[in-house]
């Protein structure tokens, strides 16, 4: 597996599709951090780790409420002046949706970022 994120948001949108109420991904810091921007925005209802055997593992309870999600790669990296640009590209329409944007100040949807004047590098969208 070369992108554990790539492989847990596209888990996430099929069972989503499906309507599962929940799903196992595995275990990272970059996950967690997605996954924990994702609740905020209220894109899911929440999520757990499970440790098994050797590896750990995330339960994710799903609200049903995501269309899309994936990662953005390359990972560019991004100023302030240039969200609008990414938000048309990746977005389906204006304030519909969020980027995950990885910044000094940590992990953050790309408003937070615009509002505090972060740039930053792209690493995911949801909406």
């Amino acid at each position: 597996m070369n992108d554990p994120l790539a492989s847990a948001l596209s888990k996430i949108n099929h069972y989503e599709k499906r309507s599962k109420k929940e799903c196992l991904v595995l275990s990272s810091k970059i996950i967690k951090e997605t996954l924990k921007i994702m609740k905020e925005e209220r894109y899911i209802l929440g999520f757990e780790e499970i440790a098994h055997a050797k590896k750990k593992y995330l339960k994710v309870k799903l609200s049903g409420k995501i269309n899309e999600c994936n990662v953005i790669k390359p990972r560019f990296s991004v100023k302030v002046d240039d969200y609008e640009k990414y938000e048309k590209r990746y977005l389906p329409a204006r304030d519909f949706g969020i980027i995950i944007v990885s910044t000094t100040n940590g992990f953050m949807t790309h408003k937070k970022a615009k509002e505090n004047s972060l740039g930053g590098r792209l690493i995911a969208y949801c909406y």
